[in-house]
């Protein structure tokens, strides 16, 4: 009677914790990486020029910036003017002046975006303190980066343009020069932009200086100018939801109707097993199962001779 009341629950929690593998769901990972943030920066003029001096015979790399900013942070400036000190005969040499120039960036996990904007502007180098290097009405820049977006980029120009005292016509297809006698020569690009699958960048205007006033103890300026830039990165694109995970479709049959030891597996045939969908284990559950059936029986058997004798 042990015998038979432990081998019986046996042969039940196996069979029942065999079905209970094959039916578990596999495990998902459902971990996500957060998205990054974005990049934009602004500048509204960044100057890098090389000084020659006369009677020093020396090179004096002078370089400035006019309301830099950057983000992921939102930041923004409205200084108007830049100066330089030092290198026309001690005086302080101004570089920009400016009726409105602002600069803007902000970024964060869904966008970012840059804007410059310059109104009313005059450009000076050391060497020319009466004579403007560029003069302009209005130039702005914009970058926007998107996730999941093609970044954009433009830049406009507007008013006249006046460079070294003349006034010009700028072109979008290509460099337009300038060149005064005894002053110097003067290269611009207009609207620069340009964009890759996740930045943005545009500049109003780009300007390659080489001029040779010859007074002021200045010999010689060359160097590039820019006016009014934006630049973007776009955030990183989050991360795609992972699939929900499947259940297998587990039915019982009852065997409440059909012919005793029918085969057949619909309605009225069934056998009263548990249809689990089929798999690799199925075969050895149920020979495990039928093993410990037949195990109980020669037991039963050995047991009611027992008390027979």
């Amino acid at each position: 009677m042990n015998s038979n009341t432990f081998r019986m629950p046996a042969a039940a929690l196996f069979a029942t914790g065999a079905v209970a593998l094959l039916c578990a769901p596999p495990a998902s990972a459902t971990a996500q990486h957060g998205a990054g943030e974005g990049k934009a920066s602004a500048v509204v003029l960044r100057a890098g020029l090389d000084v020659g001096l006369l009677d020093k015979t020396v090179h004096v790399p002078l370089t400035a910036t006019l309301n830099e900013v950057g983000a992921p942070a939102d930041a923004a400036k409205t200084a108007l003017t830049v100066t330089l000190d030092g290198v026309e005969g001690g005086q302080p040499v101004s570089v920009l002046r400016a009726d409105v120039a602002t600069s803007k960036a902000t970024a964060d996990t869904s966008r970012a975006e840059a804007e410059a904007h310059l109104a009313k502007a005059r450009v000076h180098v050391p060497g020319l303190p009466l004579l403007s290097l560029i003069e302009v009405e209005k130039v702005t820049s914009k970058a926007v980066c998107e996730a999941g977006k093609k970044p954009v980029a433009s830049s406009n120009l507007l008013g006249k343009v006046t460079v070294l005292g003349k006034k010009v016509t700028l072109s979008a297809a290509g460099p337009t020069k300038v060149e005064v006698p005894k002053v110097g020569l003067v290269s611009l690009e207009l609207s620069v932009t340009g964009t890759t699958s996740t930045t943005a960048a545009a500049t109003a205007l780009r300007l390659k200086v080489s001029v040779n006033p010859l007074d002021l103890n200045v010999a010689q300026v060359e160097g590039e100018i820019v006016l009014a830039e934006a630049r973007c990165e776009s955030p990183a694109a989050p991360a795609p939801a992972p699939s929900p995970a499947v259940t297998p479709d587990i039915k019982v049959q009852t065997g409440t109707s059909g012919s005793p030891g029918g085969t057949g597996t619909g309605p009225g045939t069934g056998t009263g097993l548990a249809e689990t969908g089929g798999g690799s284990l199925t075969p050895y559950v149920t020979g495990g199962a039928l093993v410990l059936l037949g195990v109980g029986a020669v037991a039963l058997v050995v047991t009611r001779r027992g008390r027979a004798s």
